[in-house]
């Protein structure tokens, strides 16, 4: 088992962690033909998704953004506006939907620089998690890169209400993965949550972040 990271781990030890464990590419192919991911909303309820949500599945890739800061590797998060129509108010990655003749690579960046002006010149790619299935019906490819800190952001108000970090070492101990569950659409669902420091990450955002610990330090 690799050693959960801690303060002095630097952009070396990740870099050679992500080559080793992390897939070096992720096309729209292999988004498409996870039938059905292994990772997704379902995993803890069930393990299946209806067989009607896997065809209209919609393609969207994140930016799972690990910044390298004096007191060790933290999470680039986003909280995103509560006026949105789909996911108002929850915690997230920087990320959407796929456009037409779009890379989930090209993807992932561009959503980033629109949300919160998080600029290329800036991110490094280090890999990709697996794909992973919402309840909502995304396919969702998740990348990890490693952020450059001289960044600035500039905040798109319109889809976030801010961004803030949360240190990597809490969110890939497992001890913080807590398992909630509520009522939807009249079932009760379970799924992973890491609260920390008044912050609720849950759901998608929480899985993703699991599927990075199982990949990275899980035997």
């Amino acid at each position: 088992m690799n050693e959960i990271p801690r303060p002095g781990r630097g952009a070396d030890w990740l870099r050679n962690l992500a080559r080793e464990k992390l897939a070096a590419g992720l096309s729209l192919d292999d988004l498409a033909s996870a039938h059905p991911p292994r990772h997704s909303d379902f995993a803890l309820n069930g393990g299946l998704p209806e067989q009607a949500l896997l065809p209209r599945a919609k393609p969207a890739a994140v930016l799972a953004p690990l910044v390298l800061r004096d007191n060790g590797l933290n999470v680039l998060l986003t909280l995103r506006n509560a006026g949105l129509r789909a996911h108002s108010g929850q915690i997230a990655f920087p990320g959407g939907k796929i456009d037409p003749g779009e890379s989930p690579l090209d993807a992932a960046l561009r959503e980033a620089k629109e949300e919160i002006g998080l600029e290329r010149r800036f991110v490094e790619p280090l890999g990709w998690l697996d794909p992973y299935l919402t309840g909502t019906g995304y396919r969702i490819a998740p990348l990890v890169a490693l952020i450059d800190p001289s960044f600035t952001l500039h905040i798109n108000p319109s889809e976030v209400d801010e961004a803030f970090e949360t240190p990597f070492a809490f969110l890939m101990d497992p001890a913080n993965h807590r398992l909630d569950q509520r009522e939807w659409q009249g079932k009760i669902r379970r799924f992973y949550a890491m609260p920390h420091e008044g912050r609720y990450i849950w759901g998608a955002t929480a899985g993703i972040l699991r599927n990075m610990y199982e990949r990275l330090f899980s035997p």
